[in-house]
């Protein structure tokens, strides 16, 4: 794991905070890398990384499936791409114990909810495959770490080459948590106490879905224009 400390730890933005995660990872660039961003406030982050390595950028997107009941108690998640993935606490699951089927079900009715967003944001164009590829999984920050962990989790399964999680901030014990779960992670700043992700953005505003999809499309159009070079 690697720690980068700027001169101070307040970012002005996402786009700032990207461009300075985007230095931290360069030496990945001959990795021919693919950028992955936790939606909606990981995408402005991730899309300064990919311009400066001149990678393609897409979504990891996921959903949890909650208790009956109880939908904040996380029984698992599911992760979309080409073929999508799907994490299980069995322990929680074996004690909620919930309805035959009900497990299944509601992984679907997630998947579905999942392709939906996905049509959202990116239109007709499908989940990238990741088999074999290097990843670099970006989030504006982690707090708990539970969704990426789940995200890692979903993506290790389809067999990626080499899997790197990189954020801006995040606390120091999630961190080194989450190290255990990829080949290598980069966080720029691991404050003491660590209060919030928002309290180390001058400005961390609201994430739109139009900035999403504007930016996916103009990665896009930034990766056609490389490979026609």
């Amino acid at each position: 794991m690697r720690m980068f400390v700027p001169e101070s730890s307040l970012f002005r933005d996402r786009v700032h905070a990207g461009q300075e995660l985007a230095e931290a990872l360069l030496h990945l660039a001959s990795e021919q890398p693919l950028v992955l961003a936790l939606p909606r406030g990981g995408v402005p982050v991730a899309f300064e990384v990919a311009s400066l390595l001149k990678a393609p950028l897409d979504l990891v997107l996921v959903r949890k499936i909650g208790a009956p009941g109880n939908e904040e108690l996380a029984l698992g998640a599911v992760i979309d791409g080409a073929d999508p993935q799907w994490v299980v606490n069995q322990a929680l699951l074996q004690q909620i114990n919930p309805p035959p089927s009900w497990f299944e079900e509601e992984m679907q009715r997630q998947l579905t909810e999942l392709e939906r967003r996905r049509q959202h944001y990116c239109g007709d164009r499908p989940a990238p495959s990741v088999a074999g590829r290097c990843l670099i999984v970006i989030d504006d920050g982690i707090a708990t770490g539970a969704t990426v962990r789940a995200a890692l989790k979903g993506l290790r399964q389809a067999g990626p080459r080499r899997m790197v999680l990189a954020t801006p901030v995040g606390p120091r014990d999630v961190i080194e948590v989450l190290q255990g779960e990829v080949d290598e992670l980069i966080c720029l700043a691991m404050p003491e106490p660590f209060i919030g992700v928002g309290r180390h953005y001058a400005n961390f505003d609201q994430t739109s879905d139009e900035e999403v999809i504007d930016l996916l499309r103009r990665a896009e159009g930034l990766a056609a224009r490389i490979a026609a070079d």
